[in-house]
């Protein structure tokens, strides 16, 4: 791992009309616009779609890394978000986050570890702790029928 700081860039091109290029080296440029809610198109990620995503995405893999320090088996995670957009005091911004996490995981795990887990990615998701906004998590876990081994 790299030491710290670390920095991360992007670079978005736009003309005065249509959607804007976001770009990092290495990556496949995202084609972004204003939301539907901004009076833009609504068919291409914005800015406040990929902040939500940003923070789904921080969830599932801080979850995968404590995880694998616990060495908690689990078979599948999907963490959907909702973002609020208001106003306070004057000024547009983000003012909660819900985020809903579904863990699958193998017959005879202990669900108050899957839970203890789930928690501890919420207060280390170095995007949510980023921001000025409050978290707030919803869990959900099942259990997979166990896997029939040929012999």
């Amino acid at each position: 791992m790299q030491p710290l700081p670390r920095r991360y860039s992007v670079a978005v091109r736009a003309t005065p009309l249509g959607e804007a290029t976001m770009e990092s080296r290495g990556l496949s440029a995202i084609a972004t616009a204003k939301p539907a809610g901004f009076d833009g198109p609504g068919d291409r990620w914005s800015p406040e779609t990929l902040l939500v995503g940003a923070v789904a995405d921080c969830f599932v893999l801080t979850f995968r890394g404590i995880a694998a320090r616990v060495r908690l088996p689990w078979t599948g995670i999907r963490c959907h978000v909702d973002g609020t957009l208001d106003r306070v005091d004057r000024v547009t911004r983000f003012t909660r986050f819900d985020v809903h996490a579904e863990v699958e995981v193998p017959e005879g795990v202990e669900t108050a570890l899957v839970h203890e887990v789930l928690e501890r990615a919420e207060a280390t998701c170095l995007i949510t702790r980023s921001l000025v906004a409050e978290s707030h998590l919803d869990m959900e876990v099942s259990v997979s029928a166990p896997v029939a081994v040929a012999v």
